[in-house]
């Protein structure tokens, strides 16, 4: 700061220049080679470090905000605290400094200053702090989310007339409050989860109803002879309707194909490993262990003909034991395996001692 002072307790204190220019010899400074412009702190009385808080942000954030755009504080009370911004999540983490951080408002920088003629001016100082937050980025805490649409998931419209309404239902503001991540994130994993609203209501569909409503639709297309590649909505709803809701047939489509418009009809191009992903999760999830050959075959066997099913699609989904005789494969989904690195890594090498990099890069990359 130009023109070093001590800072003075009372609001009312007023430097005159001789006390300025004692000071300046009591710190053995020279007059000359400071700026002309002199500033004496003083505390306001209304000063308190417990109101004020500072936050280092990257240059991005600071863009954020500047830009009027929010930023979030996430997490409940047994949680530690996430900053979010629209599309990102950071680790919120207190930094302790050995300097005490006071807080000027109207306090002007040598290069505001500049060298104007010598002057002492009485900034306040409004609060103080010991230590500041730092954001790092991390990963968006997401278990949360399946977790909590999992209590209560889609069975179909018959098992949704039995159910009370104290059943637990979820909109998106109650996901945003409750999540550890950004909005796009979220969305993005509520993709990823294969999830629909319904009633405005954010649902994930039981496994077994979701498998229900894929084999209406490719046993359609296997009975029309259509291309995986050229599958019509307004026939799959016009035929599939009597048998399931319109919005759940279209929301099976969206989740396993990738919907385009030509000559002015909507149409989809199913994902082969997408169904042929699923059709394994069906197989495996009754199962502690699969004879990998049997496997194979069965599995084939259940995907819509056509199709190839390889190993390689069930990345992420399925682990094969390559120590046992016969071979075998077991379900080991990478959803259910804990967030943190180290929980993470004590899971993978509780369940086998040893592995190939192959094996575990996808139960690590994410």
């Amino acid at each position: 700061m130009p023109g070093e002072a001590a800072v003075s307790d009372s609001p009312t204190t007023m430097r005159s220049r001789e006390e300025v220019e004692a000071t300046l010899q009591v710190a053995k400074l020279e007059a000359a080679e400071l700026l002309p412009t002199v500033q004496c702190l003083s505390f306001d009385v209304r000063a308190d470090a417990a109101e004020c808080f500072l936050l280092q942000l990257e240059p991005e954030l600071c863009v954020e905000l500047e830009a009027g755009r929010s930023l979030v504080i996430r997490g409940d009370r047994d949680e530690h605290a996430v900053l979010c911004s629209k599309d990102k999540t950071y680790e919120m983490k207190i930094a302790d400094t050995s300097n005490t951080l006071l807080f000027i408002p109207g306090c002007e920088t040598p290069e505001q200053l500049g060298s104007e003629k010598p002057s002492i001016l009485y900034p306040q100082i409004a609060g103080f702090s010991n230590n500041y937050w730092e954001l790092r980025r991390c990963r968006p805490k997401l278990k949360k989310l399946k977790k909590l649409l999992m209590e209560n998931p889609y069975e179909g419209p018959d098992s949704e007339k039995e159910k009370t309404s104290t059943n637990a239902e979820y909109t998106t503001e109650d996901l945003l409050d409750q999540v550890q991540a950004s909005e796009e994130e979220i969305r993005h994993h509520l993709e990823v989860l294969k999830a629909c609203q319904i009633q405005g209501r954010w649902r994930i569909l039981d496994f077994d109803y979701e498998m229900k409503l894929l084999n209406h639709v490719t046993q359609l297309i296997y009975t029309e002879s259509w291309s995986f590649n050229r599958v019509p909505l307004s026939t799959c709803l016009q035929e599939l309707v009597p048998l399931e809701p319109e919005e759940m047939i279209e929301h099976i489509l969206v989740s396993y194909g990738k919907k385009y418009i030509s000559e002015d009809e909507t149409y989809f191009e199913m994902d082969e490993e997408k169904i042929c992903r699923a059709t394994a999760q069906m197989l495996l999830q009754n199962a502690v262990k699969f004879s990998l050959s049997e496997f194979q075959e069965v599995w084939q066997q259940s995907v819509p003909e056509g199709m190839v099913t390889r190993l390689d699609q069930l990345k992420g989904l399925a682990l094969v034991d390559q120590s046992s005789r016969p071979e075998t494969i077991f379900l080991l989904n990478v959803e259910d395996l804990p967030e943190d690195n180290q929980g993470r890594f004590n899971s993978l090498f509780t369940i086998k001692e040893k592995w190939t990099e192959a094996e575990i890069s996808p139960y690590i990359q994410p």
